[in-house]
């Protein structure tokens, strides 16, 4: 009789400590890495570089394109020195000049001087984040005002070879980055005229994510202005709204009806949706200076500004992708760099100090009494994956920080 009494007393204690169930949908492996980020760069480099321009027509000779003193490792190491970890390069632009050798088009680094015509600026860039312990992600824009098939079907297999390119040359990839810039004049060719497309459906983004990005890439988050993984926050001013909710309910295009991701409006982008239907999380892109691209008459955020959008972004459990551009020599400007550095130092110095981990912390209620298990020290822990919990029933609990009393 003892044992069956013990027994069922430790059922009943096991029952009691059963971590709380989970709330509403949940984010998948490769989404829990991406919140643990932060912060990531974002590299616009291309001939459109040399024109001085924002947006290249796909028209300039790649000969233009012919850095001086390209460094990777500059660019690399001054953003991790501004806190970021990690880098998303812009492999293509919308002018369509691939940034490594490619067999899908004539209209890539192969065909400039730079390195004598057999540089890979994706394979340095992949290799100086190995090297800096920094994780490293391509941007390959779908628009191509470069090709002439754009607009055509035959295109959107040139656009999923490019992808497969990227996806197995360079190693794991945290990021496989889209934009919604689609279809408008171009170079296409040579014909210079307007090519209008069905951005929702044109590219067959179903297939190419799911056969492609997932089967090649399984690690990589897919980033669209409607996410498939993580969101657009709906502006590129860097800051999320005030509460951003990491879930997500997008509409349909019309806006009368749920959505899916790659398939809807961005209505609700900054602000996300209450008990959403998607775990869709905001990423809060700007630049480091005014435009994405190196400009010469244009300077960097100051690092006050910066540590504001760090606040706005985030401090509301966005990530911030900040727009890094080379100047024409292939390095970053040295104002750049002193703004990440200075950025970088007091977002270290201003979150060094922990105060509550010195405090005596109470709660008005610890799950089960488990205090091991449950119990307020995993706050301060360090582990962002411990936690305190409180019993089911309990749905207004009380925490109490004193730092006095320590």
């Amino acid at each position: 009789m003892k044992k069956l009494i013990l027994f069922f007393l430790t059922l009943q204690i096991a029952a009691a400590q059963t971590p709380p169930a989970p709330y509403g949908v949940l984010p998948s492996e490769r989404q829990l890495r991406w919140h643990e980020m932060d912060m990531y760069g974002l590299i616009h480099f291309t001939p459109t570089t040399f024109e001085n321009k924002e947006w290249g027509y796909g028209d300039a000779e790649p000969s233009k394109f012919n850095p001086t003193d390209f460094d990777a490792n500059q660019i690399v190491g001054a953003a991790k020195a501004g806190g970021l970890r990690g880098i998303v390069l812009v492999a293509k632009h919308h002018d369509g000049f691939c940034l490594w050798p490619t067999q899908t088009t004539d209209y890539n680094i192969a065909k400039s001087p730079f390195r004598n015509g057999k540089g890979d600026m994706v394979g340095e860039f992949a290799e100086a984040c190995r090297r800096q312990e920094m994780k490293f992600g391509v941007y390959c824009s779908p628009w191509d005002r470069n090709h002439p098939l754009y607009g055509k079907p035959e295109y959107v297999q040139v656009y999923r070879n490019q992808l497969k390119e990227l996806y197995t040359r360079y190693g794991a990839l945290f990021m496989s980055w889209h934009d919604g810039a689609n279809g408008g004049d171009g170079y296409y060719g040579g014909t210079r005229e307007e090519r209008k497309i069905d951005r929702l459906t044109y590219y067959g983004w179903d297939s190419t994510w799911t056969n492609l990005t997932r089967k090649l890439q399984p690690t990589a988050n897919i980033f669209s202005d409607v996410g498939w993984d993580v969101r657009w926050v709906g502006n590129e001013k860097g800051f999320a709204a005030e509460t951003s909710w990491a879930t997500y309910t997008p509409r349909s295009p019309d806006g009368k009806t749920v959505g899916s991701p790659g398939y809807s409006d961005d209505y609700n982008a900054p602000t996300g949706t209450r008990n959403g239907l998607y775990w869709l999380p905001a990423e809060c892109d700007v630049p480091l200076r005014k435009g994405w691209f190196f400009h010469p008459n244009e300077a960097p955020k100051s690092p006050e500004t910066l540590f504001d959008l760090y606040l706005k972004s985030v401090g509301r459990g966005a990530c911030l992708d900040l727009g890094l551009a080379p100047d024409t020599r292939g390095r970053l400007h040295e104002a750049d760099v002193a703004a990440l550095k200075t950025f970088g130092e007091m977002v270290g110095k201003t979150f060094a100090n922990n105060l509550a981990k010195t405090a005596k912390i109470t709660a008005s209620n610890v799950r089960a009494k488990a205090i091991k298990q449950f119990g307020t020290q995993h706050l301060t822990d360090g582990d962002r994956y411990s936690y305190w919990a409180t019993d089911d029933a309990v749905t207004t609990p009380e925490l109490i920080i004193d730092r006095l009393a320590r």
